[in-house]
C-alpha cells in the first residue's frame, strides 16, 4: 500500500514538504544583516553562524558544503545570501555552487562592502526576498509518497529509555519508510561505538562494512589519540543522570533507530543521499551539527528522538520530536510532537509507527511540529580544525 504525500515536487524529481525562502550568511560577519532582512520577511527562515571567515582550506570546504546542502535541498524554494566581502567563504561562489546544482532555484546573493554597508544591503535583501516570497507562493502542491523521503534519524537527550521505546519505533518507522522505497539517514558516529559490529553485519558488501569501521574506529581512536576522556561528554551528563552508564549503552540503543533493514552506503559529513535504503553518515553526536549535516544532506524529514527533552529544530526541515517517556512529554510538550512512553505500557511498535506515519502526512497537508511552531532555526556546522 502507498501513501501519499503532499509537498512541492522539483525539477530535478527531489521532494520538499515545505516550500521555503531561505537567508544564509557567508560568514559571521553577515549574521545581522541576514536577521534584519528576515525581520523585515517573517515569512521567510534564516540561519546563523561563526563561520566563513579565516578557516583553512577543508574546513571552509566543510562550511561551502554544509550551507550549499541547505540551499539544495528539496525543502528550499530560493536563497539569498549575503557576505562581507574579504571573507574565505564568498558570497558569490556560495550562490554559484548552489545554481549549479539546482539550476531551477531562485538564488541571490549580496555582498555589504559591494552594496556600501548594512543599510543598503538590507534594503536590498528585504526587496529580493519579498519577491522570491511571492513567487514562492505560487508554486503548487503535487503528490508524492514515501519514496521520495529521505528520513533524517536522530537521538538526543537520551536516557534508559531511549533505547526501549522511542529509538524502536524510529527503527520501526525507519524500516517502513525503506519497504516503501525511500531512503533513511543513520548517524551520530560517536554513538555508535561499542555497537559497531552489529551495523557492520548488516552491510551489503565488504566495502561498506569496511567503511564502517573505518568511520567509527577513525572517531574513536580520534579521542584516544587526543589523550581526552570521552566520559563526561558522551555519555553526557543529562545521559547519565537519565540512567545511561556508558557508551556502549547508550549506543546498543542509539543503533535502534536505523530499523532492521541491510546497510547500502556510508557518507561523510553532509555528503548527498544518493542510494534507497539505509545509508551511515560519519557525524558528531552533537545534536545540532549532526542535524545540519543530515539537512545538507538533503534529508527533508526528521524524527527526533529524547528521553530528557530537547527543543531543537532545523529552520528547513521538519523536526518531528518523539520523546521515550511519558514524563518527559508531559513535561515539555511545547517542545516534543509524540509520546512513545506508551510502548513501555503496552501500546506496539507497529500502533506507534502508524502514528508517526499519520503525523507526517499531516506535515505534508500543512500542519506544523513543535519545533516549526516554536521558530527553532538552530544551525551548527562540525568544524575539523582551528581558525587561521
Amino acid at each position: 500500500m502507498k501513501y501519499t504525500l503532499q509537498g512541492y515536487r522539483r525539477e530535478d524529481g527531489s521532494f520538499g514538504l515545505r516550500n521555503k525562502v531561505l537567508i544564509i550568511p557567508s560568514v559571521h560577519c553577515a549574521n545581522k544583516c541576514v536577521e534584519k532582512i528576515a525581520k523585515n520577511n517573517p515569512d521567510s527562515v534564516y540561519i546563523t553562524h561563526q563561520h566563513g571567515c579565516s578557516q583553512l582550506d577543508y574546513d571552509a570546504e566543510q562550511t561551502k558544503k554544509v550551507l550549499a546542502g541547505h540551499g539544495t535541498n528539496p525543502n528550499v524554494y530560493g536563497i539569498l545570501i549575503v557576505g562581507l566581502g574579504c571573507e574565505v567563504v564568498q558570497a558569490h561562489d556560495l550562490a554559484k555552487r548552489i545554481k549549479e546544482q539546482t539550476p531551477y532555484k531562485e538564488v541571490h546573493s549580496l555582498v555589504i562592502q559591494e552594496e556600501g554597508g548594512n543599510a543598503p544591503t538590507i534594503t536590498k535583501g528585504s526587496s529580493i526576498v519579498k519577491s522570491m516570497l511571492e513567487n514562492a507562493s505560487k508554486v503548487p502542491k503535487s503528490s508524492g509518497d514515501f519514496s521520495d523521503l529521505i528520513l533524517g534519524t536522530e537521538c538526543g537527550g537520551s536516557d534508559a529509555f531511549s533505547g526501549l521505546s522511542a529509538n524502536p519505533a524510529l527503527g520501526a518507522l525507519s524500516d517502513f519508510v525503506i519497504e516503501q522505497g525511500g531512503a533513511v539517514i543513520l548517524a551520530e558516529t560517536t554513538e555508535l561505538i561499542g555497537a559497531e559490529h552489529l551495523l557492520a553485519k548488516r552491510a551489503v558488501n565488504k566495502e561498506v562494512e569496511r567503511r564502517v569501521y573505518e568511520v567509527i574506529n577513525g572517531f574513536e581512536n580520534l579521542v584516544l589519540q587526543s589523550n581526552a576522556d570521552i566520559r563526561g561528554a558522551n555519555p553526557s551528563p543529562g545521559n547519565i543522570k537519565g540512567g545511561l552508564s556508558s557508551i556502549e549503552e547508550k549506543s546498543l540503543g542509539c543503533i535502534y533507530k536505523a530499523g532492521t533493514k541491510p546497510l547500502v552506503d556510508v557518507k561523510e559529513y553532509a555528503d548527498k543521499i544518493t542510494s534507497k535504503g539505509l545509508t551511515l553518515m560519519n557525524t558528531p553526536g552533537n545534536d545540532i551539527e549532526q542535524l545540519s549535516g543530515m539537512v545538507a544532506g538533503g534529508c527533508n524529514i526528521c524524527v527526533f528522538t529524547t528521553g530528557r527533552g530537547t527543543p531543537t529544530g532545523s529552520p528547513i526541515t521538519p523536526t518531528i520530536k518523539l520523546s521515550s517517556n511519558t514524563a518527559t512529554f508531559l513535561k515539555m510538550q511545547d517542545c516534543i510532537d509524540i509520546n512513545a512512553g506508551d510502548i513501555l505500557e503496552g501500546r506496539s511498535l507497529q500502533e506507534k509507527r502508524e502514528e508517526l506515519v499519520d503525523f507526517i502526512i499531516r506535515l505534508g497537508e500543512g500542519e506544523l511540529t513543535k519545533a516549526e511552531i516554536n521558530e527553532q532555526n538552530d544551525f551548527s556546522i562540525w568544524r575539523l580544525a582551528t581558525t587561521c
